[in-house]
């Protein structure tokens, strides 16, 4: 699924594309042009640009894509907290530093995939989490690419 190329080969262990697809969302929000300042506050502006529906955002396609939840504190550092939703898609071809889900150990994990001197390894992002080397005879599989993780503020 995931070509090479001849600068950089790509990890081994790749999956199919779901060919389970999902359905676009009715629901939509209203999404407005100003810019929310993350500094210093600025004029309200309340110009109304239109509807956001997030599936039509986040999905690009649905057919390769699944939707699952963050465990543990491993990806910290990546800005993944335990409990997010992750957004991935399986037809977008890994890269060294993209996140990814994987199979190692049996179970699925989310980590960043990183290029080694020695090939290809899955990396946390807490230093008090170790690196485990690509090596698709343990059965390490990557089934996609992270695109978006979503995150709850609140838990009211």
């Amino acid at each position: 699924m995931f070509a090479s190329s001849p600068d950089m080969p790509l990890p081994p262990g790749t999956c199919q594309a779901s060919s389970r697809g999902f359905a676009p969302s009715e629901a939509t929000a209203p999404i407005y042009s100003a810019l929310v300042a993350a500094g210093f506050p600025s004029p309200a502006d309340d110009h109304l640009e239109g509807k956001l529906d997030l599936h039509e955002l986040m999905v690009k396609r649905p057919a390769a894509t699944f939707f699952c939840k963050a465990d543990g504190d491993s990806m910290t550092g990546a800005g993944i907290q335990s409990g997010d939703l992750l957004v991935v898609d399986r037809s977008v071809q890994p890269h060294d530093g993209d996140i990814v889900v994987a199979t190692l150990d049996g179970g699925l994990t989310v980590k960043s995939l990183r290029k080694t001197e020695d090939g290809w390894e899955l990396a946390s992002a807490n230093p008090d989490y170790p690196s485990f080397p690509v090596d698709p005879d343990d059965g390490v599989q990557i089934w996609g690419v992270v695109t978006f993780a979503v995150s709850a503020l609140t838990k009211r």
